[in-house]
């Protein structure tokens, strides 16, 4: 037919597996911000909390214990009193933050005021 063309294998064009999943893992709701607080080292709860605004006690427990399952975080219970845990990167965490500060950087020269949901 013409106007068609016709597209070897070589021509489709497919996402990389690796990206695929970091965004299955990074790219949910607050996982990102939880991971760029504890960069600078280990947080208690409560700190990561007050220092996510927005994020709920039931979501902040999800994704910690999803980055804990992916090999990111780690859980670290004090004894106290009073009772306190804390969670801090494990290596493969704490290699992300050249990655974080790089896009930190991009979206300070890129998305300068845009805003998610379109802004207004």
């Amino acid at each position: 037919m013409a106007g068609e063309r016709s597209h070897g294998t070589e021509a489709c064009r497919r996402v990389d597996d690796g990206i695929t999943r970091v965004f299955q893992l990074l790219g949910k709701r607050w996982t990102g911000p939880i991971v760029a607080v504890l960069t600078p080292g280990p947080a208690y709860f409560v700190d990561l909390r007050r220092a996510i605004p927005g994020i709920s006690e039931r979501m902040l427990s999800d994704r910690l214990t999803e980055l804990a399952a992916a090999g990111l975080v780690v859980r670290e219970v004090d004894e106290g009193p009073p009772l306190r845990v804390s969670y801090r990167l494990t290596e493969a965490g704490a290699a992300l933050e050249p990655a974080f500060a790089e896009l930190g950087r991009w979206a300070k020269r890129y998305l300068v005021g845009w805003e998610p949901g379109g802004g207004c």
